[in-house]
């Protein structure tokens, strides 16, 4: 059996319930070999109890210090906080969440450690690496939820009904973004019985909202596809004219699901005070690219704001708040990974592979990913 132990620390910051690994997917880690040593109570929170990790082979570390000292390859959701990092050494290799581009001072001292670190935010968005794509499974998670927020907020029933009483006519819903979060929000929207239009910079995903029974909103605004599906920023003349077609949308909407992010950069502002003022009493806006500073000018992340009746809501972590599902999810995405980096249940990373040379971001005491350099070198390490 290989000595190769894969550690579960227990996530540290209060609004993580996720967990790294549960155990329908440590049974098969197990199978192939590895050993998994779970910190007590890691699993509570997404519904997994010690015993049920006990039951599938899993041993049980009492604390976070005793995790470290007993694994090698250490599996997190959120980055270590500065605790942790105190208990990472150059024996340890770490996959996580990592936020490379927005905190890369965080990447200098995850290198300072010694440690080797992968992040799923780089990890390539190719075909053969689909299993391994935490972004899109967790962003399925927070786009169903995004909706099920705003259903539960807002002050009338989303579905059309026919009653004795009357009719309930249909709730108006706009989806700004049609990437996999705003995908699935537009599918959960439909299925509650909205009516959802939906925008996205890039004409190319038209098709995929329209198989989804949404409507494309056609803005003249153009918008390129990067590397990894996402949308590139406009120029500032274009933004103005983004800002004002949406504007005149969200007047017309009950409820604003917002989605759009640019990795590494703020997300855009979409959707100006001015146009949440234009809103209806009783509208609702959930904003999940909050932690990336909101496509809404009045969100606050974490925080619910009321604009002359149109609550906005910034959700600042909206996976973790199904944690069940999300965490089922990342595991599978973690197992795709900790195989293709562990074969045989022994760590043997293939350097020269596509996909572990772009999710790497630390390795030898030094930040090696060419963006986060060059992050770091125009920053100065500050951000």
């Amino acid at each position: 059996m290989s000595n190769l132990v894969i550690g579960v620390p227990r996530e540290a910051a209060g609004a993580e319930r996720r967990v790294a690994l549960v155990p329908s997917i440590i049974e098969t880690l197990v199978q192939d070999g590895f050993r998994i040593l779970v910190e007590r109570s890691a699993g509570q929170a997404a519904g997994y109890s010690d015993e049920a990790y006990r039951a599938v082979g899993a041993e049980l570390a009492e604390d976070a210090a005793a995790t470290y000292a007993g694994a090698t390859l250490i599996a997190r959701v959120a980055p270590p906080d500065g605790d942790e990092l105190a208990l990472m050494t150059p024996a340890h290799t770490l996959i996580a969440f990592l936020d490379p581009l927005g905190n890369v001072a965080r990447a200098e001292r995850l290198a300072a450690t010694g440690a080797t670190t992968f992040a799923f935010e780089f990890m390539p968005r190719t075909t053969r690496a689909q299993a391994m794509d935490a972004l899109s499974s967790q962003a399925t998670v927070a786009g169903y939820h995004g909706v099920l927020l705003a259903a539960d907020r807002a002050p009338r029933l989303f579905p059309l009904l026919m009653t004795a009483a009357g009719t309930v006519k249909a709730r108006s819903v706009l989806v700004l973004g049609a990437g996999v979060a705003g995908l699935q929000a537009i599918a959960t929207a439909r299925r509650l019985g909205a009516v959802v239009t939906a925008f996205d910079v890039r004409a190319a995903v038209k098709e995929q909202v329209e198989s989804l029974g949404a409507r494309f909103l056609a803005i003249d605004v153009a918008g390129e596809e990067q590397a990894g599906g996402y949308a590139t920023g406009l120029d500032q003349e274009q933004h103005r004219l983004e800002q004002e077609a949406l504007a005149r949308a969200c007047a017309d909407a009950d409820i604003v699901i917002c989605t759009a992010q640019i990795p590494g950069a703020r997300a855009p502002e979409l959707i100006t005070e001015a146009a949440v003022r234009s809103m209806r009493r009783g509208s609702v806006i959930v904003d999940l690219a909050a932690s990336a500073g909101g496509n809404c000018a009045c969100t606050v992340a974490g925080e619910e704001v009321d604009i002359e009746g149109v609550l906005v809501l910034g959700p600042s972590n909206p996976a973790a708040a199904i944690p069940g599902t999300a965490s089922d999810l990342y595991a599978a995405n973690v197992r795709a990974f900790v195989r293709l980096i562990a074969p045989g249940a022994e760590l043997a990373p293939d350097w020269d592979d596509e996909i572990v040379a772009g999710a790497l971001i630390t390795r030898g005491g030094v930040v090696v990913a060419a963006r986060v350099v060059e992050r770091l070198a125009a920053t100065g390490g500050a951000a």
